[in-house]
């Protein structure tokens, strides 16, 4: 092993159980967790209060320079900028949709992943995301992707977004879903896809308990955690 203890990647598209898979997954084996997405989300936020919209010209230049100046800090699931805690705030389907669309442009990518690689540089990380395997660390120590029918995500992402007090319909979260697959896996900077030495893992019709029962079983193979 590279590093002291394994990075555990975890990528997949929306929908999928990510969020509460590796959550899970990094207290039972003990190590740190970190939410990728919410990062991106987090650079949406800044950019929504500051008026960078993404059909600018010049969004790249006034995202350069606003991420010159963001200090983003992540204490596990906590997400501070400029020491301002905006957790609560990145829940919302109008940040996800920013994020998705600024996340395919080359400063904001360049900026998270370096970060993100810092944040696990000595490892003991379960990190997820659409790109950790591929772009992050694709010498992960156990890289995981999890998937399940489209249907069944655009479900369980209407009762996550319902639970929050979000009002948009289930063709709406099913419309926005399938764009945000579209783009995730169409944009030219580390587009979402499966590692080739990924695991899969089909959450359709598995619980969360039977998905990291799936994940544990190959981790406790290879005796690392």
């Amino acid at each position: 092993m590279k590093r002291p203890r394994p990075i555990i990647a975890i990528d997949g598209p929306v929908g999928v159980g990510k969020s509460t898979v590796a959550r899970a997954l990094a207290r039972e084996l003990g190590l740190g967790y970190l939410n990728t997405g919410a990062m991106y989300r987090a650079v949406a936020l800044a950019a929504r209060e500051r008026g960078i919209s993404p059909d600018r010209p010049d969004v790249e230049a006034r995202l350069k320079e606003l991420l010159d100046s963001l200090k983003m800090t992540v204490e596990g699931e906590r997400i501070l900028l400029d020491g301002r805690d905006v957790s609560a705030m990145l829940s919302e389907p109008e940040i996800g949709e920013l994020a998705s669309r600024l996340s395919t442009l080359a400063v904001v990518r360049a900026r998270m992943r370096d970060l993100q690689r810092a944040a696990g540089r000595d490892g003991g990380l379960v990190m997820e995301g659409r790109d950790i395997g591929t772009a992050v660390f694709p010498d992960a120590e156990f890289k995981f992707f999890l998937d399940a029918e489209v249907e069944v995500r655009a479900e369980r992402r209407f009762a996550e977004l319902a639970a929050k007090g979000a009002t948009l319909s289930r063709e709406e979260v099913i419309a926005r879903l399938i764009e945000r697959d579209r783009r995730d896996s169409s944009r030219e900077l580390a587009p979402l896809r499966c590692a080739a030495d990924a695991i899969v893992v089909d959450s359709t019709h598995l619980t969360v308990a039977q998905v990291l029962a799936q994940i544990r079983s190959h981790i406790e193979f290879k005796g690392v955690c």
